[in-house]
């Protein structure tokens, strides 16, 4: 775990998915054990906006444990906030160990509403419980001056398409808003007067600010997103997981075949090293657990199922440093062309 030698510089990636952010949750938990690696920056999406958001705070407020405390407190009041919702998983579901809401007719309820209506119809006072939790927890203006760590927070334009990344010196509550804004639940988030959602649809997360506008080199994605699965889905639930899957991992998988494409070049001399950053991407992961907790867990904010999502990814995380620790700083540990080509 930690070592006498100085901390090596990382930047964290970190991808939106709901309540699968808990897996990230438990991945930065563990993180912040090991003293010999710091943080320099974040890039988050969504839910990975929202963690690397508490994260910054935690640490401005009182370093790592505090860090550790706030994260804890956040996915807590997020599953409060969700327990007078009525998507929660059944009974059945309970008591046979199933972690999603696969079927809990909430939630077909909620997909049909949802494609009939928009939240101009139904959510006529944007009503949103994650504006009310950031607020408690997070001091915009004091972070945006002081916070220990870069913060680049991810949306789409909605009329352009195109992604929009927000830094911390500009970091606004709308903006947070805006990341995690889906589009058939809330309505359109307005910054500076232009329209946003789900920063998802264009970049989860976006790789190249932490190229830009950081030092270091080694990048730790967090992905919830599963790339792969073995079987081929044949029932409709199975279906829209996987179209799931594929559409939020699309910009991630261009950027990464970008990176592999520069990488090549920086490896055949065909351009100067002094102009292109050789960076070394890692990945933490579970796709197997992913891949059988499925899309619909995504609307899962009981506790049990936090928790659990948190343990996941702090094993992972504590599996991938077992491995790959001493790689930091040294040698990329992901194979980006069996992965992502």
């Amino acid at each position: 775990m930690a070592t006498a030698k100085s901390p090596r510089p990382v930047n964290l990636a970190l991808q939106g998915g709901g309540a699968h952010g808990a897996f990230t949750w438990g991945v930065l938990d563990r993180l912040l054990d090991e003293d010999s690696i710091a943080i320099e920056a974040v890039s988050g999406t969504s839910a990975g906006a929202m963690n690397g958001l508490i994260l910054a705070q935690g640490l401005m407020e009182g370093g790592r444990p505090r860090a550790k405390e706030l994260l804890e407190s956040f996915w807590k009041k997020i599953s409060t906030a969700a327990s007078f919702s009525p998507l929660q998983p059944t009974p059945i579901e309970k008591f046979f160990g199933q972690r999603d809401v696969t079927y809990s007719p909430s939630f077909y309820a909620m997909e049909i509403f949802t494609r009939i209506f928009s939240p101009y119809q139904y959510n006529f006072f944007d009503l949103n419980p994650l504006r009310n939790i950031v607020t408690e927890l997070v001091d915009f203006k004091k972070l945006r001056k002081k916070s220990p760590i870069k913060l680049f927070v991810n949306a789409t334009h909605v009329t352009s398409g195109k992604i929009r990344v927000f830094k911390t010196e500009e970091l606004t509550m709308d903006m947070l808003m805006a990341t995690a804004c889906l589009p058939f639940l809330f309505k359109t988030v307005y910054v500076d007067g232009e329209p946003y959602w789900d920063g998802g649809y264009s970049g989860n997360p976006a790789l190249y600010p932490l190229f830009y506008n950081c030092a270091a080199e080694d990048i730790i994605i967090v992905q919830v997103n599963p790339v792969f699965t073995d079987d081929i889905p044949t029932t409709a639930m199975e279906i829209l997981d996987r179209v799931n899957d594929i559409s939020f991992n699309a910009t991630l998988m261009r950027e990464m075949r970008a990176i592999y494409f520069v990488k090549q070049l920086l490896h055949d001399n065909k351009v100067p090293h002094s102009s292109y950053k050789d960076v070394r991407p890692h990945l933490i992961e579970a796709t197997e657990v992913m891949n059988q907790i499925g899309a619909a867990s995504k609307f899962n904010a009981d506790i049990d199922f936090l928790n659990y999502m948190r343990q996941v990814g702090y094993d992972a995380a504590e599996n991938w440093l077992a491995e790959h620790s001493d790689a930091i700083g040294k040698h990329t540990t992901l194979d980006i062309e069996s992965m992502y080509l």
